[in-house]
C-alpha cells in the first residue's frame, strides 16, 4: 500500500510541473465584432417635418357587438396586477352608473373604456361625466370574451367584476 502511494504521489509531481501546451493563438482578435447586434448603437433619426396627431374620430363608432348596456352579477375572480378598469358605453344607463360611481372610479384612479359610442358628441358627454378620469374608445369584445361578459357598465379589478 505504501508503494502504490509513492507511485501515485511520483506521478502526480511529474505532471504538475509539465509545462502548458499552445494549442491555438489567433493572435489577439478583438471580440467586439461578434456583439455588434447586443450593443447597437441607438441612432436617433430626424422626425419628419410634418407630424400629424392622432384623431380619435378616426376610431369612431365604436361597436362592441358581444356587449350590451344590462344588469351583471357582481364575481369574485383572481387576477393580481390588474389595475382598475371599468367598461361604459354612451347609454342612459352607463351615463348613471359613471354618475353614481364617480368618487369611487376616481379613488381607484380607474381607467374607462367607452365600449359603445358612435361620435365624438357621446364620446365628449362621457368625458363631461367622468371628469378627471381617463375614458379611451375601444371595442370590448375581447375582453367580454376573456371574462364572460355580456353586459356593461361593469367595473372589472384584480378581485373581482362589480356593477
Amino acid at each position: 500500500m505504501e508503494r502504490y502511494f509513492i507511485f501515485m504521489l511520483l506521478i502526480y509531481s511529474i505532471t504538475a510541473q509539465a509545462a502548458l501546451t499552445v494549442v491555438a493563438d489567433l493572435g489577439g482578435e478583438a471580440t467586439a465584432p461578434y456583439f455588434e447586434g447586443i450593443n447597437a448603437i441607438d441612432r436617433k433619426l430626424p422626425l419628419p417635418a410634418d407630424i400629424h396627431s392622432v384623431d380619435e374620430n378616426h376610431f369612431l363608432p365604436v361597436i362592441s357587438e358581444k356587449l350590451t348596456p344590462g344588469t351583471l352579477a357582481n364575481r369574485k375572480h383572481s387576477l393580481p396586477g390588474m389595475i382598475p378598469i371599468f367598461l361604459v358605453g354612451n347609454d342612459p344607463l352607463s351615463k348613471r352608473w359613471l354618475k353614481e360611481r364617480l368618487p369611487m372610479l376616481q379613488t381607484l384612479n380607474a381607467t374607462g373604456l367607452i365600449v359603445n359610442v358612435s361620435d365624438s358628441s357621446g364620446l365628449a358627454a362621457l368625458r363631461n361625466i367622468a371628469d378627471n378620469i381617463s375614458l379611451y374608445p375601444t371595442s370590448g369584445d375581447d375582453l367580454a370574451s376573456r371574462l364572460n361578459i355580456t353586459h356593461y357598465p361593469v367595473l372589472i379589478t384584480a378581485t373581482g367584476l362589480e356593477q
